[in-house]
C-alpha cells in the first residue's frame, strides 16, 4: 500500500554500468519514462503551438481531437496526414512551432502532481530512471531542466534534432535510452538477455506500449496524458492507472519498489553519479 510518509530527497540518480558487470542481473531495476502526457503536462503548448504554426502558412486548423493526438508521435508525423500540409512545408511548419514552444510553451508545461514525489521514492530506492521521448533530446533536457526534475534521471534520450524528418518511432528511442544506462539491447529482447532484470515503460500513448514491446518490455499506461479512449487498452499496457499513488502501486507490484520503499543501499554506502561518459565512483 502507499505511505504517507514522506519520500527521501534525491541525492543520487544510480545507474547500470553495464548488464555485464552486474553479477545478479535481479539486481537491475530500471524505470523508462515517456516525456509529455506522462511526467509532464504540455498545458497546451504544443497544441496552441501547432495551431499558431498552421495558421501562419495559411493551413486548416484541425479540431480538438486531432491536436490533442500531436502528443506522443514525432510531430513530422503528425503534421503530414493533415490536409494542405505538403512535404515542403513541413519544415517551416515546424521551425514557426518550435520558436513558439522555446518562446512559451515549455515555461507554461507543469510536472503532473505526485510524479516529482514518485521519482525521489524511486531514487532513494536505487531505482535507475530514465526517459525516453519522441522529443528531441536537446529539448527534452531542456524541459526537463526548466521543470526541476532532470535530476532524477540518470539518461535522456529522446530523436534527432530535426524536427522536420519522421523517426523510426518509439523502439529505437528506448534502445537508445537503455544502451545509455548500460543495459545492451542490441543483443535480444531483454526478456531473454536479462531475464531476471526489472526493467518496465510508462507512458501515455500506444507509441510507448509499441516501443517496450520491441525490447521485450512491458509498458504501464497512464490515464492523465493523451490517448484516445480505448488506445492503451488495445495497444496492450499493464497496467493502466489513473493516479501516481496507483502508479507506485504498480511498480510495487513490479518488483520495482519494495512495499516498505526500502532504500537499496546499505547505510554508510553512497553511490555518486556523474553523466554519461565520466567516471562513476561507489
Amino acid at each position: 500500500m502507499i505511505s504517507d510518509s514522506p519520500a527521501a530527497p534525491a541525492t543520487a540518480r544510480p545507474t547500470v554500468d553495464s548488464a555485464a558487470d552486474a553479477a545478479d542481473t535481479s539486481d537491475i531495476r530500471v524505470v523508462l519514462f515517456d516525456l509529455d502526457g506522462t511526467l509532464v503536462d504540455p498545458a497546451g503548448a504544443i497544441t496552441l503551438g501547432v495551431v499558431h504554426a498552421l495558421g501562419v502558412h495559411g493551413i486548416e486548423i484541425p479540431d480538438q481531437e486531432v491536436l490533442d493526438s500531436f502528443v506522443g508521435p514525432p510531430l513530422a508525423t503528425s503534421l503530414a496526414s493533415l490536409p494542405g500540409v505538403t512535404e515542403a512545408l513541413i519544415p517551416s511548419i515546424v521551425e514557426e512551432y518550435r520558436q513558439r514552444y522555446l518562446a512559451e510553451g515549455m515555461q507554461a508545461s507543469r510536472v503532473y502532481p505526485g510524479i516529482e514525489e514518485l521519482l525521489s521514492t524511486l531514487n532513494a530506492a536505487g531505482v535507475v530512471c530514465a526517459v525516453a521521448t519522441s522529443k528531441p533530446t536537446g529539448l527534452a533536457e531542456r524541459l526537463l531542466s526548466i521543470q526541476g526534475i532532470r535530476e532524477h534521471f540518470a539518461a535522456v534520450q529522446g530523436s534527432p534534432e530535426d524536427e522536420s524528418v519522421p523517426h523510426d518511432g518509439k523502439g529505437p528511442i528506448l534502445g537508445a535510452a537503455l544502451e545509455a544506462i548500460g543495459l545492451d539491447p542490441a543483443a535480444g529482447p531483454l526478456s531473454q538477455t536479462a531475464p531476471d532484470a526489472r526493467v518496465i515503460m510508462v507512458g501515455d500513448r500506444i507509441f510507448d506500449v509499441d516501443g517496450a514491446a520491441a525490447h521485450g518490455l512491458r509498458c504501464i499506461g497512464v490515464r492523465w496524458g493523451y490517448a484516445p479512449a480505448g488506445e492503451l487498452e488495445e495497444a496492450g499496457a499493464y497496467p493502466i492507472v489513473s493516479t501516481t499513488e496507483r502508479l507506485e502501486d504498480a511498480l510495487i507490484s513490479a518488483g520495482i519498489l519494495s512495499p516498505a520503499k526500502q532504500l537499496a543501499y546499505a547505510p554508510g554506502y553512497v553511490r555518486f553519479v556523474t553523466p554519461r561518459g565520466r567516471q562513476t565512483l561507489d
